[in-house]
């Protein structure tokens, strides 16, 4: 069976603009670790746009924070409003900020318990970010344990330099030659990031989860405090996976949460295991605390991190919901 995924780099239009939602998150969170934010980010063409809802102690400047994660060549705008009132007061209890379903997911195919496909995708857009950090992204196919293409397109670097990149990648990660390579396939190009696309928070939704083969709730993450269940619930989803992966030392799990906007608990919690036989089992989740407030004190949520968690996808980089 083919199976695709896609990594993009850090100064991608569209991960620029997530790191932005989530840089003023942290902002927030650093004077105040009860902060409501739901942010989002549009930028192109000399100019970012910030909108959303936030209700918090802390005093922040936009377009500082903005600034700091990608310069001052674009002028900035703010349209920010406080959190909704009937929305707050289901929140203020301690029920989950919106309704929605979360997915996570755990194998044993790599040190990262992520797909292979996205494994390799990620590893070889970080290897080349870290000789040329520029906008980029990496695409690989592979059929079971063969990579049978690969595609990288990074702006300002040329094909020849970017075949030496990709050349150097492979002897390390010991992957055979025997594939059909993409460098730069519409030639080599110069002018990246918001100078030649538009980029919007969470639009890279299958980079920031597991790849195109395993099933995501649709919520994005950047932008989102800990009490909108989109991000904390996929989090702590995703930590029931690693535990139950290494309990019963199994091929694969996926495990599917789904919350009621005002309320507490959720509403469905199912966990599948796939033995290393091949052989399914739909397990019990028991030991958890499951409520929004729950999972931010278990998984120390509402700290400063999320810029960082932002910039390679939430999943897989060694967060606490990884270990």
């Amino acid at each position: 069976m083919y199976k695709t995924a896609e990594s993009i780099t850090p100064m991608h239009p569209d991960k620029i603009c997530d790191r932005i939602s989530d840089a003023i998150l942290d902002a927030c969170l650093k004077q105040d670790e009860n902060s409501r934010v739901a942010m989002e980010t549009m930028g192109g063409h000399n100019l970012i746009t910030v909108t959303g809802e936030l209700s918090s102690n802390a005093e922040i400047d936009i377009q500082s924070i903005v600034r700091a994660v990608i310069g001052d060549s674009y002028g900035v705008q703010a349209n920010i409003s406080r959190q909704s009132t009937e929305i707050a007061r289901g929140v203020d209890g301690g029920g989950a900020g919106d309704q929605g379903i979360m997915v996570g997911y755990a194998c044993n195919e790599n040190i990262d318990l992520i797909p292979r496909e996205l494994y390799l995708a990620r590893s070889l857009c970080r290897f080349i970010y870290a000789a040329h950090a520029s906008d980029g992204k990496v695409q690989i196919t592979t059929k079971g344990e063969q990579v049978t293409a690969l595609v990288a397109s990074f702006c300002g670097l040329s094909r020849d330099k970017l075949l030496g990149l990709i050349s150097d990648w492979r002897d390390q990660m010991k992957i055979s030659d025997d594939m059909k390579i993409y460098a730069n396939p519409a030639g080599d190009w110069n002018q990246g990031g918001f100078a030649a696309d538009t980029g919007l928070t969470g639009r890279k939704l299958a980079c920031d989860n597991y790849g195109p083969q395993i099933p995501i709730g649709g919520g994005a993450f950047s932008g989102k405090d800990a009490s909108k269940v989109d991000r904390s619930g996929a989090y702590m989803a995703r930590k029931i996976a690693v535990d139950l992966l290494k309990k019963y030392q199994a091929k694969e799990v996926i495990v599917k949460l789904a919350y009621a906007i005002g309320i507490s608990e959720p509403l469905m919690v199912t966990a599948e295991i796939t033995h290393i036989n091949g052989s399914k089992e739909e397990l019990d989740v028991v030991g958890y605390d499951l409520t929004p407030t729950g999972i931010a004190r278990f998984l120390d949520l509402k700290k400063p991190q999320y810029e960082q968690v932002a910039a390679w996808g939430s999943f897989g980089n060694g967060f606490k919901w990884d270990l």
